[in-house]
């Protein structure tokens, strides 16, 4: 394989994992892009799915079970991702793709080690600039975002379990519907309760703080793209373009080479074609 083929390295966002990115793989793989999916500290196969959340659900044991992902910090997601970094740059130029929530992580790691990405590229996901994350969602820009959805099938106390724990496999149908509204309204009734059922209930607590947000002077100088999704509801088109100004705002010698995809929060991971064809046009120049 050439030394100089990018390899696209791919962050998860909240309660996901790797999985989630098997299609868009399947797509850059048969455009003839090579990428590997992280699975952060606590996600994937070191999730905690507890016997409770098998059917017939345990309430009070999934109240209160302990989960692996507890302590996880924004710093251990960092670390891990920086060791990934590390052993995809040995191969050639690395271009580091994150979502959503992944968006924190590809952040801290970017300040970290700017010299182990050759670009940055942000789908609709968090890179906080001005405010520290849980900020943002004060914002007019988050206005019409329904924060409380997820506590509709909130399991346990967070403070008590050290982690956020949700019960994805609800029969709830106000909380699916708020969730499908949320993450995939343009998908079907199938494609959503597929995605949902990729989800694992536990995430981490941390998101950073003002220290996390993005630096000038190191991830400043890493080329950046943006990737909106205009129809996304839980990170709306308002808040993803304010973030583009504060990052172009940050750095005005280096903004954002911004894209813009049609689709809700997830759609672009339900039916990839059009995303993969995104990344590869930005593997042209490092290759």
């Amino acid at each position: 394989m050439p030394p100089t083929q990018p390899t696209f390295v791919l962050v998860h966002g909240a309660f996901s994992n790797s999985f989630s990115f098997a299609p868009l793989q399947a797509e850059l793989g048969l455009l003839g892009h090579r990428s590997v999916a992280v699975d952060l500290p606590g996600h994937g196969f070191g999730a905690t799915f507890t016997r409770a959340y098998q059917a017939p659900q345990d309430a009070e044991g999934l109240a209160t079970t302990p989960g692996t992902i507890k302590g996880v910090t924004l710093a251990d997601n960092a670390a891990h991702l920086i060791g990934i970094l590390e052993r995809a740059k040995r191969n050639g130029p690395v271009i580091l793709v994150s979502h959503s929530r992944g968006g924190i992580t590809a952040t801290a790691a970017a300040n970290i080690r700017p010299d182990l990405i050759d670009r940055i590229v942000y789908v609709s996901a968090w890179c906080p600039v001005d405010l520290d994350v849980n900020d943002y969602y004060g914002e007019p820009e988050m206005a019409t975002v329904d924060a409380a959805s997820l506590g509709l099938a909130l399991a346990g106390d967070p403070a008590e379990l050290g982690l956020l724990r949700v019960n994805f496999r609800t029969a709830n149908q106000d909380a699916l519907a708020a969730f499908k509204a949320a993450f995939l309204a343009d998908g079907t009734d199938e494609e959503f309760l597929t995605f949902l059922n990729t989800f694992q209930p536990d995430e981490n607590l941390d998101v950073g703080t003002s220290a996390d947000r993005a630096r000038a002077e190191t991830w400043g100088r890493i080329p950046k793209t943006y990737v909106r999704l205009a129809d996304d509801t839980s990170l709306p088109p308002a808040m993803q373009d304010r973030l583009i100004r504060e990052g172009d705002a940050l750095t005005p010698d280096n903004p954002y080479d911004v894209r813009t995809l049609d689709g809700s929060h997830l759609k672009w991971l339900v039916a990839p074609a059009a995303a993969a064809r995104v990344l590869g046009e930005l593997a042209d120049p490092a290759e």
